[in-house]
């Protein structure tokens, strides 16, 4: 057998093995995502329950370390992140999100040092002490700190809310909290090398490079902005524009993380901003919704679930757990509830707000993981961020399903109607619910 022909064969094998894990994720996450919307909950909430059965919580049987398919089940959850957040910028109202951007940027700042303060108290309240107490309670206070906006905007999103005076708050905060929470963690990492003697040199790197990103993504968006308002001149409605706008997106997420150190969601959410004024953006948005609703969203949303295993963990560490979860999500609700009160939102809104920054997911994970690496806190502290994630990722959009059921935005109901209702004369059946 030539070498060719060996290569063939190996790839056959692989893609073997990664097609029953696929398809039990797609068939339970879709079923469970049903069983949701009819309990009037989004389906993010099932698809979530789908990873935590699928995985090592329950039954184990789709194990996303292995090696012969957890590698591309991982990756495909990742291309999800950036889709899903390059729609949401696709569907952000421009003049809304920059109406909201100083009033976000507050929320953030106050989002990160309220449970950064709250995080680092608990753990000096419970005595865990690896060598170095302080910045390991710092650095999980910075665990605390951060934000995973992907699985709010998806419910968001499924409410009809995401393009709301609230949606585009929480995602301008979310995006600006996950960059401080970046640099918090530059910060606790660098001051803990040797007893604060570390290089701090690199502090001011990574801040010049979040601001060179922006700076380079608003000049450059500008011109990719015009060409595209070219392309749709001649090629109006065609596969040709959302080809080459994802392109775009992976491009642009790609070079956030490699070259500026920033989350490359916030990369593909810049690219989206850049899209959202386009007379195609619709037209964009909808195809990179079939992608994301079929694949890509399923696939990310259940990998939050098999992410997650809780055997193994010792008491204390279990109820250090289930104190820091709580103290977590209220303490983003407050600190980000009470700015938006103070921003002059309502009481309901400054709620909204609240609650739709209090989910964990990746970015917890990646601090946590940091920290691990860089010896400031022990493995065990990996099973006391777990439940966050799962217990934050579930509870946040049934509340907001809630929230809304009790406050609904009337502006947004009245403005969705009128393009529902333009859309269904304009595409027809293409665009009926299943």
């Amino acid at each position: 057998m030539d070498m060719s022909a060996l290569a063939s064969y190996i790839s056959k094998v692989e893609l073997f093995k990664i097609l029953l894990p696929l398809a039990l994720v797609f068939c339970l996450a879709k079923f469970l995502g049903l069983v949701a919307r009819k309990l009037s909950m989004p389906q993010v909430v099932g698809q979530i329950a789908a990873g935590l059965i699928l995985g090592p919580c329950v039954l184990n049987i789709v194990n996303i370390s292995d090696p012969s398919y957890g590698l591309s089940i991982r990756s495909i959850a990742e291309i999800g992140v950036i889709m899903l957040m390059f729609s949401a910028g696709l569907g952000t109202d421009l003049k809304e999100l920059l109406r909201v951007g100083p009033v976000a940027f507050l929320v953030a700042l106050s989002g990160v040092f309220v449970p950064l303060a709250a995080g680092t108290g608990v753990y000096w309240l419970f005595g865990f002490d690896s060598g170095n107490r302080f910045y390991e309670a710092l650095l999980i206070g910075t665990v605390l700190a951060a934000t995973s906006v992907s699985i709010t905007v998806q419910a968001l999103k499924e409410l009809g809310y995401l393009r709301s005076k609230v949606g585009n708050t929480i995602l301008s905060a979310a995006i600006i909290d996950d960059i401080i929470g970046i640099i918090v963690l530059t910060f606790v990492i660098t001051l803990s090398d040797g007893e604060g003697k570390g290089n701090h040199e690199s502090i001011g790197i990574i801040c010049l490079k979040v601001v060179l990103f922006f700076v380079v993504t608003v000049a450059l968006g500008f011109v990719i902005y015009r060409a595209f308002k070219w392309l749709e001149k001649r090629r109006p409605h065609t596969r040709t524009i959302p080809i080459f706008a994802m392109g775009i997106c992976f491009m642009l997420s790609y070079a956030a993380e490699t070259y500026f150190g920033i989350a490359e969601i916030t990369g593909a959410y810049a690219a989206g901003i850049i899209f959202c004024q386009l007379k195609s953006a619709s037209y964009i948005e909808e195809k990179i919704d079939v992608c994301l609703y079929m694949f890509f969203g399923p696939v990310f949303f259940a990998s939050v679930g098999l992410k997650s295993n809780l055997k193994g963990i010792e008491p204390s560490i279990i109820v250090f757990a289930l104190v820091l979860t709580f103290v977590a999500m209220a303490a983003k609700v407050a600190g980000c509830g009470s700015m938006a009160r103070l921003c002059r939102y309502s009481k309901s809104d400054s709620l909204k707000v609240g609650v739709g920054m209090m989910t964990r997911g990746e970015v917890a994970l990646i601090v946590t993981d940091k920290g691990i690496t860089s010896g400031i806190i022990s493995r065990n502290m990996n099973f006391a961020v777990i439940p966050l994630v799962i217990i934050s990722s579930l509870i946040a959009p049934i509340i907001l399903k809630v929230l809304y059921s009790i406050w609904p935005d009337n502006k947004v109901k009245k403005k969705k109607d009128r393009e529902s209702q333009q859309k269904a004369m304009t595409y027809g059946h293409m665009y009926e619910d299943e």
